[in-house]
């Protein structure tokens, strides 16, 4: 979650402006739009069906990576936050299975909440004095310790996920179209509403988790014009506790429940799972983000109420840089991972994405992957 890249206003028309004022930020309060019937959506024409064969697969590709010491710098949460850090590590886990590396060869390190900025340069020098090639660390929160850090280590291949490092000619960076995939989020949101009133969960206010909001946005709007949108960002910019922090999600969540929202998407890590509690009880739907979330563990009591999770597929990048290391060829790294790369996508796991939305939301993408919508990375307020 963690980049901004440009991208211009999407060419499909809304009727109605997002307004966003401080009010609506610190409360959760509905905006964008209205209906004020509470009833389901009065949708937009449906897109064309997607061209068959429009989604390609790759034939898998085999490497030698039995040789590799891979490290992962994780962000907060580590391994099991049921988001972020999970698919990273599942790239990881697909290359001990596919790549042939050792997982005693694999050193697994975790930021801790608002941690000082040495602590990260620390973590990552102690993984490179320690022979570990190459090196993943797992956020934007890492990408000032990495331009101290990779010159002292040039011959340690370092990626870091959501930045890039300029200058450092020994950094992938690994990032990717969170705003396409949450296009449709939005749009399943219009969908399974039934007030055309939804929210968003953002866990901090930085410019990378508003480019979830800004496609959530943009693809609710496309779906249904006049629907209602509420916001809430956990923590400002800076404060990085917003995203492990569940008692503030499901307060979020609570409140935009009580201003009418039905389905909520977060893109708040591990805080998402207090959305998940508050939607429960509530009795409304919800939409993760980054892996299946309906099949993560750690919301399983929660999962009835995920109709669909916007997967960041930071599994893939992760386990094509480790098959482009293990290649000795970073050359044909995507430069950026979205829906025509599979960086970033939908899940339909649990049954609530039935073949016809299946096929309006293959109609949107369709449209994105040609350029016909181009969706913003930048929220309209």
């Amino acid at each position: 979650m963690r980049r901004m890249r440009g991208t211009v206003l999407a060419a499909v028309a809304v009727s109605t402006a997002l307004v966003l004022a401080g009010c609506a930020k610190d409360s959760g309060a509905p905006s964008g739009g209205g209906n004020a019937s509470g009833s389901e959506c009065k949708l937009a024409p449906k897109p064309p069906a997607a061209a068959a064969g429009t989604t390609s697969s790759k034939a898998p590709e085999k490497a030698d990576g039995s040789a590799l010491k891979v490290g992962l710098a994780f962000d907060i949460g580590g391994r099991g936050d049921a988001s972020f850090n999970d698919s990273a590590a599942a790239g990881v886990d697909k290359a001990i299975a596919d790549l042939g590396v050792k997982k005693e060869n694999v050193k697994e390190l975790s930021a801790g909440p608002n941690e000082a900025e040495s602590a990260k340069q620390t973590r990552l020098r102690q993984l490179a004095a320690d022979g570990v090639n190459p090196i993943i660390a797992v956020g934007f929160a890492y990408a000032d310790a990495l331009k101290a850090v990779a010159p002292s280590f040039p011959n340690t291949k370092f990626a870091i996920v959501d930045a890039t490092v300029e200058g450092a000619t020994n950094v992938t960076p690994l990032v990717f179209a969170e705003e396409q995939g949450s296009f449709l989020s939005g749009v399943i949101a219009a969908y399974k509403s039934k007030k055309c009133n939804v929210g968003f969960v953002g866990g901090v206010e930085t410019p990378l988790i508003q480019k979830f909001e800004a496609g959530y946005y943009q693809g609710a709007k496309a779906a249904a014009p006049d629907i209602k949108i509420s916001k809430k960002y956990l923590t400002p910019a800076g404060d990085f506790t917003g995203f492990q922090d569940p008692a503030k999600g499901n307060a979020a969540a609570q409140g935009m429940v009580s201003g009418g929202s039905d389905v909520l998407y977060h893109a708040a890590g591990a805080s998402g799972k207090g959305v998940f509690t508050a939607a429960k009880a509530a009795g409304v739907s919800a939409i993760g983000v980054d892996s299946d979330q309906y099949n993560q563990k750690t919301v399983e009591q929660e999962k009835d109420v995920i109709i669909s999770s916007m997967l960041k597929r930071v599994d893939v990048a992760v386990f094509d840089y480790l098959l482009a290391v293990a290649k000795n060829d970073l050359s044909k790294m995507p430069k950026v991972f979205d829906f025509s790369v599979g960086g970033v996508g939908y899940s339909t796991s649990g049954g609530k994405i039935d073949a016809d939305l299946q096929a309006v939301l293959e109609g949107y993408k369709a449209q994105i992957v040609s350029g016909q919508i181009k969706v913003s990375d930048k929220p309209t307020s």
